[in-house]
């Protein structure tokens, strides 16, 4: 390979510490906890806390497999890089174009979800055209170079934490100090029916498992929605200064405090407000705020949803683009894939990602609600993710055992392998058995998997056959 040709298809490793701990915080902090929790407490009442915790410990375990992995091999491509090289050539094909269409579909859910947070202030604002805004505007900043991205990110992020932190600081003073402010705000809303409100007094809406178990589990795919993006750790470690030193800190970080965010401010908010009164398809952030009498805190709120649903669109646009452009080094997708400009920009692999996404554009033109295109971007997605997480797990196992044989003693070991890999599978099986239940209506999604897992195969077969 020539200097030239060198230079065109190298990436640049712009993002420290602080960027990395904030992109992968940003990934998961956004439309699903400020807008999608909604469903998640109306299928589940206060026990939605439980599944919370729940699906945190399962991503945290998939997120220490791939920790493992990047830490000894800090690349391009991340897991697509693994599961081609440990497992085989299809997986590592497969790996790679799921998590792209993952990532697509994630920025169109999250470009829905923005332009359902602008109806807030303009009601009457066609979402095709804010989506339209949003699209061209965060593009041409992650034009720039990887500094540029990082830096936007850890400031839409940050914002994201500030606000989390403040809701919970407001919401416990309250509690403790000012419950008269909100009527009926106790504690005891976690498993007491409401004392205020039109359902007051009513033990069908009491307990801490309102809808039972079965109220629970049907609110396990949302909830999985809610912490897609940890994983984007993994994607930035070929960017990231000292890889083997920053990734496990961001691991182990990351993942305490998006339980703590989403813990701490769903209790915060289901003690402030009894779960009864909220509704499946607000974000529950800015209706409770707004109807205890805090006008101003609401219009804050809704900027930091905007934001967080922003700062997502904004990770899904360098997650496609990084992935492609391992891909392309996979010789998994054509070369010019590979190709950067001289600030170490993918430039030609955030082309076709944008092409894609364009197509939220007419999605929310044509659907008759925002809230039917951003339900049919969610189901895509849970059901991507999931196949992204069993492929994670997957690859894990084969590393591990190639590095056992050659009695290699990795850095940051994957806790409690390979048990914890053989769990991770089984909760995918549950997730998707789940997803397939009539009352989900995720159906289609889950009935999709096989056909887009056939579909990447004759890609594959075509894609070798051309080499």
């Amino acid at each position: 390979m020539s200097d030239l040709q060198k230079s065109d298809t190298s990436l640049q490793r712009g993002l420290n510490n602080r960027h990395i701990q904030l992109i992968a915080l940003g990934g998961a902090v956004g439309t699903g906890l400020f807008l999608g929790i909604g469903g998640a407490i109306f299928s589940a009442g206060p026990s939605v806390l439980l599944g919370y915790a729940i699906a945190g410990l399962l991503v945290f375990l998939i997120v220490r497999h791939l920790g493992d992995m990047v830490t000894e091999e800090p690349v391009a491509g991340s897991f697509s890089y693994f599961a081609y090289k440990y497992w085989g050539d299809f997986p590592g094909f497969l790996s790679g174009w799921n998590y792209w269409i993952l990532y697509v579909m994630v920025g169109i859910s999250e470009l829905t979800a923005a332009a359902a947070y602008m109806q807030y202030w303009y009601p009457g604002l066609e979402t095709w055209k804010t989506t339209l805004f949003f699209f061209v505007a965060i593009n041409l900043i992650n034009l720039a170079t990887v500094k540029a991205f990082g830096e936007m990110e850890f400031w839409f992020a940050l914002i994201k934490i500030l606000a989390i932190c403040g809701m919970i600081a407001i919401g416990g003073y309250i509690l403790l100090l000012q419950p008269d402010l909100v009527p009926g705000a106790t504690v005891r809303n976690l498993w007491m029916p409401p004392t205020v409100g039109a359902h007051a007094g009513d033990p069908a809406y009491g307990g801490f498992f309102p809808k039972g178990i079965g109220g629970l589990i049907l609110a396990v795919p949302i909830i999985m929605f809610a912490f897609g993006g940890l994983e984007l750790v993994g994607i930035t470690a070929a960017e990231a200064d000292d890889p083997k030193k920053v990734i496990p800190k961001a691991i182990n970080q990351v993942i305490y405090r998006i339980l703590i965010f989403y813990i701490g401010t769903v209790g915060i908010l289901l003690s402030l407000y009894h779960w009864s009164s909220l509704h499946a398809t607000d974000s529950p952030f800015v209706i409770i705020f707004s109807k205890i009498g805090f006008k101003n805190v609401a219009h804050v709120l809704n900027f930091v949803v905007l934001t967080a649903a922003l700062s997502v669109y904004n990770s899904a646009v360098y997650c496609t683009s990084r992935m492609l452009y391992g891909l392309a080094l996979q010789k998994n997708a054509p070369a010019f894939f590979a190709r950067t400009d001289k600030r170490g920009v993918p430039y030609a692999a955030m082309l076709l990602a944008g092409v894609v996404t364009f197509c939220v554009v007419p999605l929310n033109y044509f659907m008759p609600s925002w809230i039917d295109a951003f339900h049919t971007a969610m189901s895509v997605v849970v059901s991507a993710l999931v196949i992204n997480w069993a492929m994670i797990s997957l690859a894990h196992l084969f590393f591990r055992r190639k590095m056992d044989k050659e009695g290699i003693k990795t850095s940051f070991p994957a806790i409690l392998y390979p048990y914890s890999n053989y769990f991770c599978l089984l909760a995918v099986i549950v997730v998707l058995s789940i997803m397939a239940t009539p009352q989900m209506g995720m159906r289609s999604a889950v009935i999709a998997v096989p056909i887009w897992i056939a579909l990447v195969y004759v890609g594959y077969r075509i894609s070798k056959r051309n080499k």
